[in-house]
């Protein structure tokens, strides 16, 4: 079944449950992958990996926005926020945890066979890669800027 197919089901469910918080975060998803879809060059369908890129957009929106309402004392926003981040956060592939993350970078630099930090670019590029969907882009560079450093 489709990410769109399950977003558009669990709509009506969370309609039928009067669940305004989790209807509010589905129907970000429904329309960011709307738009993906109808996006110039798009395909008539978008693919697994584009559903997991638009999701991890949605995510980084959000916890952008909860950081900036919490430094500026807004909890009501703040919590709408993390309500939308936690049901779009639902359907985005379990994240590995940081010791995970940083065994598999171990193993991907010995693979690659990178020695120096100027070998960055040949690790990050193959980690973004097999890692999408899995860990954040940010905390894979941090560490594979202190496993070369």
């Amino acid at each position: 079944m489709s990410l769109t197919t399950q977003i558009d089901q669990d709509i009506k469910q969370a309609m039928l449950a009067k669940q305004a918080d989790r209807l509010r975060g589905l129907r970000a998803i429904k329309s960011a992958l709307l738009l993906a879809r109808t996006e110039k060059g798009a395909a008539e369908e978008v693919t697994p990996e584009a559903e997991t890129k638009v999701l991890q957009k949605l995510v980084k929106q959000r916890r952008e926005s909860a950081e900036i309402y919490k430094t500026q004392n807004r909890a009501d926003l703040y919590q709408v926020e993390i309500e939308e981040l936690e049901v779009i956060e639902a359907y985005l592939p379990k994240q590995m945890s940081h010791e995970e993350v940083e065994t598999y970078l171990k193993d991907l630099i010995a693979r690659v066979g990178a020695t120096s930090v100027k070998d960055m670019g040949k690790v990050m590029g193959a980690a973004n890669k097999e890692l999408a969907g899995k860990a954040d882009g940010r905390t894979i560079s941090e560490l594979v800027k202190q496993l070369l450093g």
